[in-house]
């Protein structure tokens, strides 16, 4: 299959690095090692192309990332959102699917909210795997509801090379289709993670090395310096 036009805009160093992402493994290899978190302020949504220019990317812009290799490699370029309570942020992933099953690539400051191998039976069963993994720095699970995947093809070519910002792609994402996982009388039930399960997730960041300890309840925390980010 031939790439789309839109794509004789990345030079031949960018257009190299898309024909080496030809598998989801290989692009979540490259999310994970290659590129650094884009923690810039105040808030992006770069390109793909900025992306591979910058060598940075948040979640939305590496699921965009793998979303592009896949359209040039074949694949539907596919995103889906994972919303939040208010008291958290949403994330973005880019499912895939392969033998009928779904799994996704996905870029994050926490480790259970990457990879998904594709063993998953639905987008929604997909979408429900990071539930366990998706809380704030108080240790509430906030999880709240998953978009239908959103065909990026279907939007205009700019969210693959633009210069500038492309927060059209996180708006239309918003108002695409969402599914509820948890209600409000369960939001009371949720047991709350605790301190080594956070620090766990965030192993490879900024904190300093883990050491042999117990776990703590999150209200029993002293130290909420480490705000989250998706």
């Amino acid at each position: 299959m031939k790439p789309p036009k839109a794509f004789s805009v990345f030079t031949g160093k960018n257009l190299a690095a898309l024909r080496r992402l030809d598998s989801p493994r290989k692009i979540q290899d490259f999310l994970d090692y290659e590129l650094a978190y884009n923690d810039s302020k105040p808030d992006t949504c770069l390109s793909p192309l900025e992306v591979l220019k910058q060598g940075k990317a948040h979640c939305i812009e590496g699921a965009m990332l793998a979303a592009a290799a896949f359209l040039y490699h074949g694949r539907r370029p596919l995103l889906l959102d994972l919303r939040a309570n208010p008291r958290d942020d949403d994330h973005v992933i880019a499912p895939f699917r392969e033998k009928g099953r779904w799994g996704a690539v996905a870029q994050s400051h926490f480790c259970g909210l990457r990879y998904r191998e594709p063993v998953h039976r639905s987008f929604a069963e997909l979408a429900r795997s990071y539930f366990e993994f998706y809380y704030n720095d108080r240790g509430e699970k906030t999880l709240r509801e998953f978009s239908a995947p959103l065909d990026t093809a279907c939007l205009k070519p700019d969210w693959l090379y633009s210069a500038g910002n492309v927060f059209f792609v996180s708006r239309r994402l918003d108002a695409h289709k969402h599914y509820r996982i948890v209600g409000s009388v369960m939001e009371k039930t949720l047991r709350r993670a605790d301190s080594l399960l956070f620090e766990a997730e965030v192993i490879g960041g900024s904190r300093a090395p883990l050491v042999r300890r117990r776990p703590r309840p999150y209200s029993r925390l002293r130290n909420k310096k480490h705000a989250i980010t998706r």
